[in-house]
Formats: C-alpha cells, structure tokens, sequence
C-alpha cells in the first residue's frame, strides 16, 4: 500500500507518499480500506519530532479515519467485510490500509457520508471522555469553549448545547465567532479584541463556568482559574500556549475546583475501547439525529497531506481538514 511517512523530523515537506509494507490484522484487530482521515494538532507535533507515536503504532500519521472492513482478524466478533465504519487509531490514518484493534472502531452513524465520518472519532472520544467523563457536564451548567472553531471545538459546542448547557466559547475571527455561535454558543468571544475573563464574568453574574475545555495551557491558566465557579473543573487537553505555569492553590481551594490533564493517544487498547462504546452508546444516537455534526473546513487529496498541514498551521479553516483516498 501506500503511506504519508515522516522522512525526517522537520516542516510539512517532509511527509512523502510512498509504498510501505502492507498492513495485516492481528487478533482481534480489523484491517479497514481507508476512504479518509484527518488532520489533527497531534499530527503536526508528530511531523516536528515533538510526538512519537505510542509503541506497537503504525508510524504513520493519522488518529482517525473512516471506511470499510477489508478483513476481520481471529477473535473479533460483530463486523464483517464490507462494513462501513470510522474508527479511533494510534497512528496510521495517512494510508491507504490500517489495522486497529476492534474496539476503537465505530460503525458509520446513519445520514453522514463515509468520508465525512473521519472527522468524528477524535473529537467525539475528545469530547465525551473530558467534558462528560472527567468535567460531569450537566444540563443548566455553563462551559466554556477555547478554540470554539476548531475541530475539538466545533464538536463540543455541538453537544454541550444539546445536552442543555449554556455555551461560551472563544475564537479569533469574525467568520469563526459567527460559526461559533452558528452551532450553538450562547456567546462567542473574540480573545483577539474581548476579555474572557470579564465576558465569563458578565455571562454567569459573576458566578463563573462550571467546566472549562482548554487547548492553551500554560498561557490561559491563571484566566482559567479566575473564570472557574465554586466546584468548577479546568479540562486541559492542549499547550498551544506552553507547558509549565504557577497555578494559584488557593484559589482552586477557595473554589473547590478541579483540574484534569489529559491525552488520549497514549491510553492502552482497553481504555480506548471503554471511551468508544461510551460514545457509541450516548453520542452516536445524537450524531444520527442531527443534532451533531462534523463540521469540515477543507477537504483535500491524501497525497497533499504537506498542504493539509499548512493549511491547519496556519488557522484560517473551521472545523477539520480531511485527507481522503
């Protein structure tokens, strides 16, 4: 098959599409033709040399991608060849041929298209393990949204608004603040030109949110923490804006709040497998009703994965860029 490979850590030009040995499915792993796959953050730091995939990976880029059951490996029960499905990956979504273990794969939800389907994965097992998991995001709470017009971001605007939370958020253009609020923010807020701590603190009457889903780190944690309500809980899941910051214990004492740190590339098969089927069981259904949606930017060849990578540094685009074969 052929393969998007890392030829050296360095800038988008480094990744080349050439012929790699052929996948073949382990026990209980499928193989899946893969129809698409998308381009992720992750992806990018992978491309610098900044995020090895976990050992046992495809070296490949790619943690999501969407297509058909080419085979089914021993002991894997309920999929069969031809199956259209989208599934979570380690690694290996630049290609045409993937093997992924069968419980972080999904069946395609009813009423959206194969291709689109590769958006879903990461951002629903994103989503759904921080802001409902960790953050126990209730109806009538309110969160706010870093990144509101991203990938991640788009799809938690989504349910969070469906789930009957009110929904802040940020982003940083005109477009993308009308986008935002297009898929259910209550308010956007450009953290080009606004203050979120104030509009959080105008929004609640100055009670604060009760979950934050952060992309940022370092940079926003201290406005984090002053944004928190009393019980509030801090979900950073990104370091856009750095790695190391003070936090002020006793504010987080004062509110009783919380703050998780998480990845999901690096969990082991068997918590993969957990978060999956919680999506498939309380996400999917909202998915297939339409409430939620994938939202896509661009859509490019998978051989342009170079162009794909420019296209996501540099920040213009809503919601994924898709690579498809």
């Amino acid at each position: 098959m052929h393969a998007i490979v890392i030829t050296t850590p360095g800038g988008p030009d480094v990744l080349q599409w050439i012929e790699v040995p052929d996948p073949e499915p382990g026990h209980g792993e499928l193989l899946i033709d893969i129809a698409a796959s998308a381009v992720n953050r992750a992806d990018l730091m992978q491309r610098q040399g900044l995020y090895p995939p976990p050992p046992g990976a495809p070296p490949y880029p790619g943690l999501e991608c969407s297509g058909r059951v080419a085979a089914v490996g021993a002991g894997v029960t309920g999929w069969h060849e031809g199956d259209e499905v989208c599934a979570l990956l380690s690694g290996g979504g630049y290609a045409e041929r993937v093997a992924v273990p069968a419980g972080q794969v999904l069946p395609l939800p009813k009423g959206v298209a194969v291709a689109h389907a590769a958006a879903l994965p990461e951002c629903a097992c994103t989503v759904w393990s921080n802001v409902f998991g960790l953050g126990k995001l209730a109806a009538g709470e309110a969160i706010l949204v870093h990144g509101g017009a991203g990938g991640v971001g788009t799809f938690a605007l989504q349910i969070a608004r469906a789930c009957g939370a009110r929904v802040l958020c940020t982003a940083g253009s005109r477009e993308k603040l009308a986008s935002c609020e297009n898929l259910g923010a209550h308010r956007a807020i450009s953290y080009r030109d606004e203050d979120f701590t104030a509009v959080v603190r105008e929004f609640t009457d100055g009670t604060g949110v009760d979950v934050i889903l952060d992309i940022m780190g370092a940079s926003y944690l201290a406005r984090n923490v002053e944004c928190l309500a009393t019980g509030g809980r801090l979900l950073v899941i990104g370091m856009q804006g750095g790695m190391r910051a003070e936090v002020d214990l006793g504010a987080m004492m004062r509110k009783r709040a919380a703050l998780f740190a998480t990845t999901l590339r690096s969990r082991p098969p068997a918590e993969k497998a957990a978060i999956v089927a919680e999506v498939r069981e309380h996400v999917w259904p909202i998915v297939e009703a339409g409430t939620v949606r994938p939202v896509i930017g661009r859509v490019l060849p998978m051989q342009d994965a170079a162009q794909a990578h420019r296209v996501v540094e540099a920040g213009a685009h809503i919601g994924k860029v898709l690579l498809v074969n």
